[in-house]
């Protein structure tokens, strides 16, 4: 009875101590399991996105030029007979600035003159001999044919007239072009002929003056793609030149080009300037400055940035540790770091250096949170 007993007191133990090992072997094959998945999960870093560190303005470069800015040539072949305004002279509307000596033009027109008088006494001729063969007709004492070449003859006379006047016309009209006259009032800037200097017309002759208008000023600027949009007709702008350091001036947007131009991708926009007291020149560098509303925009490192066929993207984590692929749009290339105008805001949790193999929906564990 007691070998029973201990036989069955040997079996329960032995079962107690088999079910004990199943427990721990199944504990043991179920932290593997654990470890296993959480090692297949890849770890990352993640970061949130930086607010834009540029300041609320845009400077650029700008040319300043006259508001009327424009070179003078001669219409009249000949030699320079005589200046009237040498550079930095202010001149007036229609002022002489030169003139130009033109003896083969001279003659043309007295020539055109006489030629003229000789047409006009042909003509008085003919109308005469035509209107006297006229009342002869009607005695019947001249024929129709003789009327008809007498009235013939009055008519190609009376075009040769006309033709003579018209000939003068044109070369009287060259012959002002002789004295050469101030198109607006400005001030010379440049004189490139002495008396003596052969002159030829325009468009093969080279420019003899040149001249601005300065009491206002137009500066061009070419403003990039990015801010095209946010520089308007009508906004306020500041402007610096080397000459007066620390001094700022005024001036407004006045025209828009309203298109890209495709090599450079800016915008050409026009501002102007009250320059009364004639402190900037034509011709000056500017550096301009617009006045821009805060930036919403944000910045990430190039190396969060990925490649693909479908776009630019970045990888983002959700709250769910699930890896999810935006597609964004850049802005300006910063080097190290680049402006993202739309696709992330600042609360966005982007993976940085992400794997190349990387998918939509992967399950990632962070390695360590920071921000660039």
């Amino acid at each position: 009875m007691n070998f029973k007993k201990s036989f069955f007191l040997a079996l329960v133990l032995m079962v107690l101590l088999g079910g004990a090992g199943l427990v721990s072997r199944a504990r043991h094959l179920e932290a593997l399991q654990r470890d296993a998945k959480e090692a297949s999960v890849q770890q990352v870093m993640v970061f949130s996105p930086s607010p834009e560190s540029s300041s609320a303005s845009l400077a650029l470069p700008g040319d300043v030029r006259g508001y009327r800015d424009t070179s003078i040539y001669s219409r009249s072949a000949g030699y320079l007979g005589k200046w009237y305004a040498d550079i930095g002279s202010e001149v007036k509307e229609g002022d002489p600035i030169a003139k130009i000596e033109s003896p083969e033009l001279d003659a043309q027109v007295r020539q055109a003159k006489a030629d003229l008088s000789t047409a006009k006494a042909n003509y008085d001729l003919a109308e005469k001999t035509a209107l006297r063969w006229t009342s002869l007709s009607k005695t019947k004492t001249v024929s129709e044919q003789d009327l008809e070449n007498k009235l013939s003859d009055a008519a190609a006379k009376k075009a040769t007239l006309d033709s003579a006047g018209a000939k003068l016309s044109e070369l009287q009209a060259l012959q002002a072009f002789e004295l050469i006259r101030a198109p607006f009032s400005g001030t010379v800037t440049a004189r490139n002929v002495d008396v003596g200097d052969l002159v030829t017309a325009a468009p093969s002759g080279r420019e003899l003056f040149h001249m601005v208008k300065d009491d206002r000023l137009r500066i061009y600027v070419q403003v990039p793609q990015v801010q095209a949009g946010e520089v308007k007709e009508g906004m306020q702008a500041q402007l610096s030149v080397p000459e007066h350091p620390g001094r700022q001036f005024m001036a407004k947007v006045e025209r828009n080009a309203g298109a890209l131009d495709l090599a450079s991708r800016t915008v050409q926009v026009e501002l102007l300037f009250e320059n009364r007291g004639h402190e900037l020149k034509a011709g000056d560098f500017a550096t301009v400055s617009f006045p821009l509303k805060e930036s919403s925009r944000v910045t990430i490192p190039i190396t969060a940035l990925i490649f693909r066929g479908e776009g630019l993207q970045v990888a983002s984590v959700r709250h769910d540790h699930r890896v999810h692929l935006l597609k964004v749009v850049p802005g300006r290339d910063f080097g190290k770091s680049m402006e993202i105008l739309s696709g992330i805001d600042r609360n966005t949790l982007v993976i940085d250096n992400p794997a190349d193999s990387i998918l939509e929906g992967q399950e990632v564990s962070f390695a360590k949170q920071g921000a660039k």
